[in-house]
């Protein structure tokens, strides 16, 4: 039998017969190792002990004592090449499919990472240093609170029992080793303790903090292992066995159960002096043949496919070779952010030192070489002040990219919503949202052709160094004739931006780029997201919440708090009801673009939304059914009597949409 459990603790000595579910690159192998991660670049693996574990009493909020064990193996093949280690974690839920790989663990995104509301403990046993979280070497221990900016961390080391001095221990040393993480909790305090396989525990932890969980556990949580790998996978993080126990001290690991380890590389073969090569030979081997591989490689990884759609964009094309220069190899340091289908990386181009955005498709990917293909044609020659400009693109062996003017104060979703070090004005939202107006109006009217963005709204809204927005992501843009009926039946878009009437036909057209630009505006000027589980359940819908306050005539009371009163009266006004008039539920009710425009360059007064017969209007098809229909899409399971906000509250819970 190699493993044990109950109610309140288990042992696994191996997991060959054990129910330890798993994700991503995690997987149990033959030998009865929990693996984490088995060397795919940026990939992440995670495995979670089955059932949720009730930490805290519900009646008195005291969180439980609890104290758990496990013994670990990082084997590397290149020890100068560093990558990420590991975490063990206790967390609310086992949704962590937005989490990202490399430097954030597979347990945070550069967006959730440091927000309280992710309610996770972890403990990271990291053996790469990540200057931007505050890493104090590539070889540490640390104590994370909803962060990876350790709230307690040390070099890898242990407390010799014998004569109390400290030894140091290598993480990727391949060698077994064992943690112990205690909690007391009547003092609040935690010990993460750490020392080689099968040596007794230490008597003095490496790291003790005096902390509080009880802003970071719920009653009942997950506790699992969390690994990921960067850009190049070298590490395989293992888990031999694991013991845990609540009030109690975990069970000893026995080690003559466990199961071993693989072997790291081939077996030692004898140094032999080889004398009997001539001088020349030698020279030949070291530097001629080395040479000619360097340049063959050289030459098939930056070859290009040039296919015949794309022989009119000639010009356009940059060489995968200055892409990769420019990216220094798509770095992780220089990651902005990930789409619907692609990473997006900062680059310097290194014949004109312009800086430059670039976007990574996956090639095999066969939606993303659709999208890839609809933004070349789609903003391949548009150019407008308010669009994000498409300098150019590549098709490399194995890559698609795209290549764009980088916006330095990155996407508007950030600098509304991600705690931002300063607010946006008023003013610097009123030109926003004018500037995005502006972009529409080319894209409906003024180009030669029509162009549908389809997917308004503020994370696709990026702010130059002048905080002017522009509008970018044309990878679901359609183009068509002026005066032609668009043909488009596959629904598409962000829930909380979509008209009602998508639902029932899945025809996009100006007009619900129209009601995705009005909810943009009211997100823009309420500080709030279009869909808000964090709010009851009377605010949810940002639309509805703010024409129900202009019905009772407190509409600027939904104004941004963070603004205080620091806008134009008439300006607020004219937004906060234009938002509700473009998100007008009947389609034929809604504006141009063109009349946004006049109405918010006050060439023209906007229609008097007080009359009986628009209020009736408004309240005769309400903005929820076209909610509900998107919901019972997206969530089949779910009812419409509130039920979804569970769902989409853990869908959330670690920084999604």
């Amino acid at each position: 039998m190699v493993g044990a459990s109950n109610d309140d603790g288990f042992a696994y000595s191996g997991f060959r017969s054990t129910e330890v579910p798993c994700g991503g690159t995690a997987g149990i192998t033959l030998d009865g190792l929990l693996e984490l991660n088995h060397g795919t670049q940026q990939s992440k693996g995670h495995a979670f002990y089955q059932n949720a574990l009730k930490f805290r009493d519900s009646a008195t909020g005291i969180v439980h004592s609890f104290s758990t064990t496990f013994v670990f193996a990082i084997l590397t093949q290149d020890p100068y090449l560093r990558g990420p280690g590991f975490a063990f974690f206790i967390a609310p839920s086992t949704n962590l499919y937005e989490a990202l790989p490399s430097q954030y663990l597979g347990l945070f995104n550069f967006t959730n990472n440091g927000n309280p509301s992710t309610q996770v403990l972890a403990v990271e046993l990291d053996t790469s240093q990540s200057m931007e979280f505050g890493d104090i070497d590539g070889n540490h221990v640390g104590i994370d609170f909803n962060s990876l900016n350790s709230i307690n961390s040390a070099p890898a080391a242990y407390y010799a029992n014998e004569n109390g001095g400290i030894k140091n221990l290598s993480l990727s040393s391949g060698e077994p080793m064992q943690v112990w993480v205690e909690y007391n909790g009547t003092d609040m305090k935690l010990d993460v303790t750490i020392s080689p396989g099968k040596k007794p525990k230490p008597n003095r932890p490496l790291l003790s903090s005096v902390v509080n969980l009880s802003s970071v556990m719920l009653e009942y949580m997950y506790m699992g292992f969390s690994s990921s790998t960067g850009s190049i996978p070298t590490y395989q993080n293992y888990i031999l066995g694991w013991s845990f126990q609540m009030n109690g001290n975990a069970q000893d690991i026995d080690f003559s159960r466990l199961p071993v380890i693989p072997r790291r590389g081939p077996k030692k073969k004898s140094k032999v002096l080889i004398v009997v090569l001539p001088t020349i030979m030698l020279v030949f081997i070291l530097v001629t043949v080395p040479s000619v591989i360097l340049f063959v490689r050289r030459k098939i990884k930056f070859k290009e496919i040039l296919e015949d759609w794309e022989r009119e964009y000639g010009p356009q094309r940059f060489s995968y070779k200055d892409l990769f220069m420019a990216t220094k190899g798509f770095r992780d340091r220089e990651l902005l952010g990930i789409g619907g289908f692609g990473r997006v990386y900062k680059g310097v181009l290194p014949s004109s030192k312009v800086e430059v955005a670039v976007k990574r498709v996956s090639h095999e990917s066969r939606q993303g070489m659709r999208e890839f293909v609809a933004e070349i044609i789609s903003i391949g020659r548009l150019r407008h002040r308010n669009l994000v400009r498409l300098l150019g693109y590549c098709r490399g062996k194995g890559e698609l990219l795209l290549v764009y003017d980088f916006m330095p104060n990155g996407s508007l979703d950030k600098l509304l919503f991600d705690q931002p070090i300063s607010v946006l004005t008023w003013d610097q939202r009123f030109r926003i949202i004018k500037g995005v107006a502006s972009g529409l109006y080319y894209l409906h009217e003024e180009w030669e052709q029509l162009v549908i963005h389809r997917d308004v709204k503020a994370s696709n809204v990026l702010l130059d160094h002048e905080f002017n927005g522009r509008l970018g992501d044309f990878g679901l843009s359609r183009l068509y004739d002026h005066g032609t009926d668009p043909q488009t039946t596959r629904m598409a878009g962000t829930l909380g931006y979509m008209a009602p009437e998508l639902s029932r036909t899945g025809k996009a057209t100006t007009s619900t780029d129209v009601f995705s630009f009005g909810a943009f505006i009211l997100e823009v000027a309420c500080g709030r997201r279009p869909i808000d589980p964090r709010v009851s359940a009377e605010e949810l819908v940002l639309v509805d919440w703010v024409s129900e306050c202009w019905r009772r005539g407190i509409i600027l009371e939904t104004s941004d708090p963070n603004l205080g009163n620091g806008y134009v009266v008439e300006e607020m006004e004219l937004v906060l009801k234009l938002g509700l008039l473009c998100s007008h539920p009947v389609s034929s009710t809604r504006p141009s673009m063109r009349q946004v425009l006049q109405f918010l360059d006050g060439d023209v007064s906007p229609p008097d939304m007080s009359t009986n017969s628009f209020r009736a209007s408004f309240l005769e098809m309400g903005h929820n059914e076209g909610l509900d229909a998107a919901l019972a899409m997206s969530y089949p399971s779910l009812d419409k009597s509130g039920g979804y906000l569970s769902s989409i509250g853990e869908s959330i819970l670690f920084g999604g949409r």
